[in-house]
């Protein structure tokens, strides 16, 4: 539908991990009978591609369902993930492939490199290429980015601890909380940070290091922040610091 809507724009992420914890998990599921329900992603994808570019064989019952709306081509399709199982499907299947390092940065060198190398061409169209996503607190300074971090750290410390989840709380909350507490709440393990934090210089170099060393096509921003205006801030900063321009706002509806 969006695709009909907005040929050329969308984009469509398929990920296997439904999110959240495992209660959530559970909750989500819709056989609770079974203790480990049998992972069928790989047949849901494939089955996905095939309705998306009618890729059933013709005694297939599915090849008699018709899409609608119907609209030539479909939306690009990206595998999402943050291990190496999902770095191996998207090469397998000849997909785009996009890493949360966010979640979990410690595979990301491996999985990217293995994404590239084990790359299955489908056509010689086909080429690998790949999206890091990134946390990012980005402020006009290195102190005041680290004061806006404190509420990413107090939040991921309650969910660690099992206490109560909530809003991101305020960077005055987290700092009365924390303490003398400094520095991420867990350790780092990752060849980069989780979440870059500090004023635009050095997050822009250290994105751009970042991206040389694994030949990304793109890096992909989440900053998470309790003030809106912060997070907004901080996008704009980065922008700022890869001289990116604004899109030309769109033309005003004509009156009927």
């Amino acid at each position: 539908m969006l695709h009909a809507l907005y040929p050329g724009r969308i984009d469509l992420g398929i990920g296997r991990a439904p999110g959240g914890t495992p209660l959530d998990t559970y909750a989500l599921r819709r056989d609770r009978g079974q203790e480990s329900p049998a992972d069928d992603f790989p047949k849901q994808l494939m089955e996905l591609l095939a309705f998306l570019h009618g890729g059933f064989r013709a005694d297939h019952p599915f090849s008699r369902i018709e899409l609608s709306p119907a609209m030539p081509g479909a939306p690009e399709v990206w595998m999402l993930g943050s291990s190496m199982w999902s770095a191996a499907a998207a090469a397998q299947v000849s997909l785009p492939y996009a890493f949360a390092h966010f979640i979990d940065p410690q595979p990301t060198r491996n999985a990217i490199e293995y994404y590239r190398s084990h790359f299955l061409r489908s056509d010689e169209l086909a080429q690998p290429k790949a999206i890091v996503s990134v946390g990012a607190i980005c402020a006009d300074t290195d102190a005041e980015a680290q004061r806006l971090f404190a509420s990413v750290r107090l939040f991921g410390r309650r969910i660690r601890t099992g206490g109560a989840r909530g809003p991101i709380p305020t960077p005055e909350e987290a700092l009365e909380e924390l303490g003398s507490e400094t520095g991420p709440t867990r350790p780092e393990t990752g060849e980069w940070p989780r979440i870059f934090v500090g004023d635009p210089e050095r997050i822009r170099d250290q994105l751009i290091d970042m991206a040389s060393v694994l030949h990304l096509e793109e890096v992909m921003v989440v900053t998470v922040v309790h003030d809106h205006q912060a997070r907004v801030r901080s996008y704009q900063l980065l922008a700022e610091a890869f001289d990116l321009k604004p899109r030309a706002e769109p033309p005003p509806l004509a009156p009927k």
